[in-house]
């Protein structure tokens, strides 16, 4: 299960990549918004977020104007590696290296089409694990508060 969420600006985007999980033959929950009525990305990212922390979804994408706002309200929240992408080679290594399980763009920043080449490329990405487990593992550490080096 995807867990999906937008603001108001990406409403749109996030429509079109409901269709492209619905052709992959994936199962999404959208977390909102579900109007063109100015919100703030944060409340909807930050729920996106917990349902993935909390096992309920796989993965999640969420899309604001940038991108931006709406991964750093995804970060703010334990167990999530939410990555920003404009493009599909940073989303495959983010899946391959980083083991992300959040995606977000920006829909005044990419395209349809682009958007959803890069969560096509993203969701078909497995993680490589191996010598990046342990680089993730490092990340898990300092989310706990704790020393790596």
């Amino acid at each position: 299960m995807i867990a999906l969420a937008s603001d108001h600006t990406a409403l749109e985007l996030k429509e079109a990549i409901k269709g492209l999980l619905q052709e992959m033959g994936l199962e999404y929950k959208d977390f909102g918004t579900y109007t063109a009525e100015s919100c703030d990305y944060p409340v909807f990212g930050a729920r996106a977020a917990r349902a993935v922390a909390r096992g309920e979804c796989d993965r999640g994408i969420i899309i604001c104007g940038t991108g931006v706002g709406i991964s750093l309200a995804a970060n703010k929240i334990p167990g999530i590696r939410c990555v920003v992408c404009s493009e599909p080679y940073s989303a495959k290594l983010s899946r391959m290296h980083n083991d992300s399980n959040m995606l977000a763009f920006g829909a005044r920043v990419i395209g349809t089409e682009m958007a959803k080449m890069i969560a096509r490329i993203w969701l078909e990405t497995p993680f490589e694990g191996g010598r990046h487990q342990r680089r993730v593992d490092m990340l898990s550490a300092l989310e706990r508060g704790e020393e790596i080096e």
